[in-house]
């Protein structure tokens, strides 16, 4: 299968194919619904999303390896190694280092034409990790989120391609970056306190009477305090509206990739979904949708994906 992706997307060298086989593996066993929604995307389309999943994978591996005993000045060493390595090997073309995923992701970048500054910002928002723990405002948040998030979408927009200007999609790429990420912050309330960061506005969570010492306390606990479960309710409707506005830019890319698009974002707002099914209950366990439910998403856009392929085809 992935032979006949490599075929398909012109990769016959054998050290890039190796590269991308190795994003492909970090997709597939760190992003289960994201990988499952990329089963959709033409056979040539693939190998690029996994090239771009697999270098941002390896840039949150530097900060949040729980296992790893690297140090903050450590951690921020290899971040920066990183970032020198992808920026010779984008802007000044010379190969630095042997990294599987920065020897994809730059193939990848040249191939769709997926500049340097998407790759920087990027890194900037993960480098605020290192010493940024809480964020006092959503206008604070989505700085971080601009880098760590919205671009996500910017780079993935070239290799689904649309029906018209680019620039007219990508507000709505940069909404379901958001809307993703914004569910993850939901989800891993609790598991972002154990890395000492907290991802809710905190003026929006004093409204409810919430402070980092009181998620703390549920963290330790295991329990959702009332003042806990009406923020959250506060943070789930705000990342519906931003589902809303990212689902109107659907129509908007090749039908080709609306299938995958419309299955991830199916997918990931169901976390919300769940969120609420758990009652608020996120300290202790992790909302996800259960395999049964994805796989009838993806029979559906499999059935939808065939047949945009086909009528293309015709």
């Amino acid at each position: 299968m992935l032979s006949s992706e490599l075929d398909a997307a012109g990769i016959h060298d054998p050290e890039l194919r190796e590269a991308y086989r190795v994003c492909r593996g970090l997709n597939a066993e760190h992003g289960r619904t994201f990988f499952l929604a990329t089963r959709l995307l033409a056979p040539d389309q693939r190998p690029a999303v996994h090239a771009l999943y697999g270098f941002a994978r390896r840039a949150d591996d530097i900060l949040d390896d729980l296992e790893s005993t690297a140090t903050h000045d450590e951690r921020q060493e290899h971040l920066e190694r990183l970032r020198k390595q992808l920026f010779n090997r984008l802007v000044n073309n010379d190969v630095d280092g042997d990294d599987p995923a920065l020897s994809a992701v730059a193939h990848c970048a040249r191939t769709y034409d997926i500049g340097w500054d998407l790759f920087d910002d990027f890194l900037n928002s993960m480098r605020m990790d290192l010493t940024i723990t809480d964020y006092p405002d959503r206008p604070a948040l989505q700085r971080y989120m601009y880098g760590s998030a919205e671009v996500i979408g910017l780079q993935m927009l070239p290799v689904l391609g649309t029906v018209g200007p680019r620039e007219e999609a990508a507000p709505y790429a940069s909404a379901l970056g958001t809307a993703f990420q914004l569910t993850n912050f939901i989800r891993d309330v609790d598991e972002d306190l154990e890395r000492g960061r907290v991802y809710l506005p905190a003026d929006e969570l004093a409204a409810h009477g919430v402070d980092r010492e009181l998620l703390q306390w549920c963290h330790n606990n295991r329990v959702t305090d009332p003042r806990v479960r009406r923020a959250l309710i506060e943070q789930v409707a705000i990342t519906r509206d931003v589902y809303a506005v990212a689902e109107r830019g659907i129509p908007l890319l090749d039908a080709r990739s609306r299938p995958c698009v419309s299955a991830a974002l199916t997918l990931y707002s169901e976390i919300l979904d769940r969120v609420e099914d758990m009652g608020f209950l996120v300290f202790g366990q992790r909302a996800t949708v259960g395999n049964r439910r994805r796989l009838q998403v993806a029979a559906v856009g499999l059935i939808d994906a065939w047949r945009s392929r086909h009528t293309r085809a015709a």
